[in-house]
């Protein structure tokens, strides 16, 4: 039975729920496939074989507690910049080895779920990195070809989800981290805002940036995880229709194939529902150039600057690491400042060019490179890696990677979705849907998509208005919609039953629809509108915006529903403009520009 034992977590839970499974089983499989995989380079550390016995026996005697303990039996791999008890913290670097005497408060939870510690997993040293490649302790094996990188600096945690060897596993994303690796193993990797996961017992890398991340093969997985390590909020779920950013200008750096697979992805979103609004990447970019060529670089000198400097040969730090810790000891307090001031413009121009959008839909990477490449260019092709990546902690973004196939070489292609703060279990609940769209294999394994009662559902409280006039998307008060969290739910028209007006006074942005009685002469028009909704304990702050004679109340719509709407009160067209015979506001617009 073990040779198709499927690790992911809701399949594990549904066979031990059923008795044809137990922990003993599991840890035996876990440890077989370990032994096969061979020199791998994956883990830094394991738990003895004697301990994960003893912890899946006293599971076994806990049975009857399943439900009370959500990560029950499910094997996990820990990054080695994580605090574990009982296994040394290296970081990468045989010198900075420590033995923490109780886990990081995110690795507690998990444990305290029933989770199962299978060991401590390489990474770019320190993690400083996207490439995987900068660890005395090896380049973990990319299971797709292992003359390329596995992507970092959470190389090992990637790599061991991917192979099959656990069935998630914690990273570290402070420039991407949980990102890359996840694109180059066609896994799922969760980067949670900023804060929301505790980095108690956690090696800091840029501390005011640092996040730790979730490594699995499906998103319901990655929910269940997230979940135990956390208190996720509640956010807006994902409409059947959405907007989404695409970015120019594009960069892949001479790579067609993943320049091709990207633009299948946006065909793909598109398909789904999405509408792709194109938007301008540069201040995106410039914050990401800001990470490894302005002062945060100084707070990876801050972090561990003083034990390199002060590290002999025998600590094995690794050339390059040395190289960017140490060389933040060049800026000054006000380059500080000065970067601040830069970072806080660009992420206010950032913002504007997210107004509207559910999510950026971006490359996880704009290429791929093989272990030769990174010989060759250990600092520059790192850099390439990040121009998707790194700008997303500066902001205050949540972030999921997705993946989407494969170049013709065989190596994995993903794309990565960027949210606002907090959206996690928003872009979590969508990726499902991404992942029942795009059947793909989960990471290089043979199990499957757990059934779909296990997909992160987002449930909210939402009102449907329609609106007739500027409050539609691209005019000049649709800003009042999407700054309270409105969605654009459908486009069409209302029932033939209205009279469309331009109200007299002040610019032409004050359109007046009234609905006219049955028979009356000159009827009514079907008049174009969108359908947008409003979180519920939003709509009260929108109402207050409408001025008189506007109001909301019934509209009736061309397919026979009712929706709350736009309405004028009809005292105020005694003397306005009929446009009925125009169709809608757009239209009219359109005809004073004439």
């Amino acid at each position: 039975m073990t040779a198709s034992l499927d690790l992911g977590v809701h399949n594990l839970r549904s066979a031990y729920r059923a008795g044809t499974l137990d922990c003993r089983t599991v840890v035996d499989e876990v440890l077989k496939r370990i032994a096969a995989a061979g020199d791998d380079r994956v883990w830094i550390s394991r738990a003895p074989d004697a301990a994960l016995h003893a912890q899946a026996a006293a599971l076994d005697a806990r049975r009857g507690e399943i439900e009370k303990l959500p990560l029950y039996g499910v094997p996990f791999a820990v990054k080695d910049n994580i605090d574990v008890a009982g296994l040394a913290t290296t970081a990468a670097c045989p010198g900075y080895a420590y033995e923490p005497q109780i886990s990081a408060e995110v690795v507690k939870r998990l444990v305290d779920a029933g989770a199962i510690v299978i060991g401590k997993t390489n990474l770019d040293q320190f993690a400083t990195g996207l490439v995987g490649v900068r660890s005395p302790y090896g380049v973990p094996r990319n299971p797709f070809d292992a003359s390329f990188i596995p992507g970092g600096s959470s190389s090992g945690s990637a790599v061991a989800v991917s192979s099959g060897l656990v069935s998630f596993s914690l990273g570290t994303d402070t420039a991407g981290s949980g990102r890359v690796p996840a694109g180059f193993n066609n896994i799922v990797g969760l980067k949670p805002t900023p804060g929301l996961i505790s980095n108690v017992g956690v090696v800091p890398a840029c501390a005011s940036l640092d996040c730790v991340s979730v490594f699995a093969l499906s998103c319901a997985d990655a929910d269940a995880v997230l979940g135990v390590a956390c208190a996720p909020q509640a956010t807006p779920a994902i409409g059947k229709t959405f907007r989404f950013g695409a970015p120019k200008p594009l960069e892949f750096f001479g790579d067609e194939a993943y320049a091709a697979l990207y633009a299948e992805a946006v065909e793909k979103l598109k398909a789904l529902g999405g509408t792709a609004v194109t938007f301008d990447y540069a201040p995106f970019r410039d914050a990401a150039q800001l990470l490894y060529a302005g002062p945060w670089v100084a707070e990876r000198t801050a972090a561990v600057g003083a034990f390199i400097e002060g590290a002999g040969d025998e600590a094995k730090v690794w050339p390059t690491t040395r190289q960017i810790v140490v060389g933040g000891r060049k800026y000054s307090a006000v380059d500080a400042f000065e970067g601040q001031y830069r970072l806080a413009e660009l992420k206010k121009r950032a913002a504007a060019e997210m107004q509207g959008l559910d999510f950026l839909a971006l490359p996880t990477a704009g290429t791929v490179y093989r272990l030769a490449d990174l010989e060759r260019e250990p600092v520059l092709y790192n850099s390439h890696l990040g121009h998707y990546t790194n700008f997303v902690n500066f902001f205050g973004l949540s972030g999921l990677a997705l993946p989407f196939g494969f170049r013709p070489d065989g190596m994995p292609f993903g794309i990565t979705l960027i949210a606002r703060a907090f959206a996690e279990r928003t872009l979590l609940a969508f990726g499902a849907r991404w992942q029942r769209a795009v059947p793909l294999p989960l990471g290089k394994t043979a199990s499957q998509l757990p059934i779909h009662a296990h997909d992160p559902v987002v449930v909210e409280d939402r009102v449907s208005i329609a609106v007739v006039g500027a409050h539609m998307s691209g005019l000049p008060l649709n800003g009042q919609l999407t700054e309270l969290g409105g969605r654009q739910e459908s486009a069409g028209k209302t029932a033939p039953l209205y009279r469309f007006y331009a109200l007299p006074g002040g610019p032409p942005h004050r359109p007046g629809m009234v609905r006219v009685a049955n028979g009356v002469e000159g009827g009514g028009g079907a008049i174009d509108l969108e359908v947008w909704s409003l979180p519920a304990d939003k709509v009260g702050a929108f109402i207050t915006r409408i001025p008189a004679p506007l109001g909301l109340g019934t509209v009736m719509l061309a397919d026979g529903s009712a929706v709350l709407g736009f309405l004028c009160e009809t005292y105020a067209v005694a003397t306005a403009r009929d446009i009925t015979s125009l169709g809608g506001w757009r239209a009219y617009v359109k005809s004073l520009a004439v």
